[in-house]
């Protein structure tokens, strides 16, 4: 049950070859993409990033490159990269194919997972549920530890996996979709008790009871798609 990072997901470029700096400013970028501090569109000026960043200007190239392999950056030439834009049909063609690998990936764990997946997975599911237990409101404290408590959840999930492609790919989908799921809990006014749908997965999960946690999971996956959706349609 060897773990994925997001280094180890670009497209197989990174290698023992790349720099502990490039390592570094793409994940201080990645973070700020999905975060929303470097908006959907925006332009990424190398002279302006890289004293905000601290890094060279080769560095830099070299990490928003990287992030290209993730679609996370989109790079024109002579225009150099912007910040993929981001928009409902992305997030419904991102939740649509998600749902087809995580749900695989899942389900397989539940029917090979041994006695250490499901350690893995109690574990991931309590320090999660700690998070949203002690958060009256998620848009406003510690979203970023549930942030990472939320991937560490869902990581352990599909962790007995036995595709590593499936596993690869879901969490490349998992890191876009990570956008639109930031933008839902920063909304004042959206009514989401994620906690009770972590709950119903994890428990369908544990008992081992591949029906339920695909359709738990598949609305999980959905509910952000709705949020947006009905956030545009109330926007109008």
């Amino acid at each position: 049950m060897d773990d994925i990072s997001n280094t180890e997901i670009t497209a197989g470029i990174i290698n023992s070859t790349t720099s502990t700096r490039v390592l570094d400013a793409l994940t201080q970028l990645r973070e700020d993409i999905i975060s929303g501090v470097l908006e959907p569109g925006e332009k990424l000026r190398v002279q302006h990033l890289k004293s905000k960043y601290g890094v060279g200007a080769a560095t830099l190239r070299e990490a928003l490159s990287l992030l290209v392999s993730e679609s996370l950056v989109t790079a024109t030439a002579q225009r150099g990269f912007n910040v993929a834009p981001i928009s409902l049909q992305d997030l419904k063609d991102i939740s649509e194919t998600r749902i087809m690998l995580e749900v695989q990936a899942a389900v397989d764990s539940v029917q090979n997972g041994d006695e250490d997946w499901e350690v893995q997975l109690i574990g991931a599911y309590h320090r999660l549920t700690k998070v949203e237990e002690n958060s009256t409101n998620l848009a406003e404290n510690s979203t970023a530890i549930w942030e990472q408590r939320n991937i560490e959840f869902h990581e352990a999930l599909v962790a007995a996996c036995s595709s590593r492609w499936v596993r690869q790919f879901r969490s490349i989908l998992h890191t876009h979709s990570e956008r639109y799921r930031r933008l839902s809990l920063q909304t004042v006014g959206i009514s989401r008790d994620v906690h009770e749908e972590h709950k119903q997965i994890f428990d369908a999960a544990m008992a081992r009871d591949a029906d339920t946690l695909s359709k738990v999971l598949t609305k999980h996956i959905e509910k952000t798609f709705d949020i947006v959706h009905k956030l545009v349609d109330d926007a109008k």
